[in-house]
């Protein structure tokens, strides 16, 4: 039960109680005033109503701090309890006196209905206010607990992205520091090897002058011949990633028509299923608005495929809007 259940329930036990409240004060005054007239002094005749009306303005009094008390969660103790009962038992005395006095049982067993259920409707009234108070405390209580397990998984999603995003820096981090320390290396050991070289030309250089220029010739017939090689396997291979690009491409478009012919068909499917007999989950309830949401549909409608309530529907409605989704129609906030 959500809290417009709740709430029209309890409008329901108030209108109810007081209407038979105001019966019951009506048919006292009435049926008590010719009581009192008939054992007050002539000329105080008049005031005959008087004394109807202060009980049924103490059982006023009583029905509506009741109420009160009851919707806070509270409790008045002993006295509350004591003008409940004095004041029915003085209701009820007062409606059966007159038939009482005569005899008249029937007329004591009439006269007896309204001050009854005056006092029966009183204290079932507050045993249902309390219920209800009691639920609605139940139902606040659960959303506290929902939104703070909501508000847990987030925390810990952003702990575990901000950890995974330091360990990633830290990886970055000793790969660069490998990398820095193995061209550090080659770079000795290259040095290394152009000392020898030029030690050992230094050493040879009048008698391998000659061999210097032919391997020279020859390195440079090799370094033409790998350049042109290397264009060639460039160019080669540029034309296979240009292919594989356009196979990649399609393979992608033919998977995101694939993808959303399913999602069609899976919101299709939520759509098409029709109110509910009892309230859906709350997993499946947020599928039916997300889908509802796509299609353009009013949060009225998405209401009645999930059997939440409408502010529920909107709540996510607007979730979808915040996080960026868009509808298929500009109707679907109304």
């Amino acid at each position: 039960m959500n809290h417009v259940q709740i709430r029209s329930s309890e409008r329901a036990l108030s209108v109810g109680t007081w209407l038979i409240v105001g019966g019951a004060m009506l048919y006292s005054v009435l049926t008590v005033t010719p009581l009192m007239a008939a054992h007050t002094p002539a000329a105080w005749r008049w005031t005959a109503p008087i004394l109807p009306l202060v009980v049924d303005a103490a059982v006023v009094i009583v029905v509506r701090l009741d109420s009160v008390l009851a919707r806070l969660g509270g409790h008045g103790g002993a006295w509350p309890v004591a003008l409940r009962w004095m004041t029915g038992t003085m209701t009820l005395a007062l409606n059966i006196g007159m038939s009482a006095l005569a005899g008249d049982l029937v007329g004591v067993a009439v006269h007896s209905v309204a001050p009854l259920l005056l006092i029966v409707t009183a204290e079932a009234g507050l045993a249902y206010r309390r219920a209800l108070t009691a639920a609605v405390l139940a139902v606040e209580a659960r959303k506290r607990a929902e939104q703070d397990a909501r508000d847990r998984a987030a925390a810990e999603r952003e702990e575990n992205r901000l950890r995974a995003a330091r360990e990633q820096r830290d990886h970055d981090a000793a790969i660069a520091r490998e990398q820095r320390e193995h061209a550090a290396t080659l770079a000795r050991e290259e040095a290394d090897r152009q000392d020898r070289i030029r030690r050992e030309a230094a050493e040879r250089a009048e008698a391998a002058a000659r061999a210097e220029r032919e391997a020279a010739e020859r390195r440079e017939q090799i370094r033409e011949q790998q350049q042109a090689e290397r264009e060639r396997l460039e160019r080669q291979a540029a034309q296979q990633r240009e292919l594989e690009s356009q196979q990649q491409a399609e393979r992608e478009r033919r998977e995101q028509a694939r993808e959303q012919e399913r999602l069609e068909r899976e919101r299709a499917a939520l759509l098409s299923a029709g109110p509910p007999e009892v309230k859906l989950t709350e997993d499946r309830a947020r599928q039916v608005v997300q889908a509802a949401f796509t299609a353009g549909l009013a949060v009225r409608v998405a209401a009645e495929l999930t059997g939440w309530s409408v502010g529920w529907a909107s709540n996510r409605y607007q979730e979808l809007r915040d996080n960026g989704s868009t509808p298929a129609m500009e109707g679907a906030a109304s």
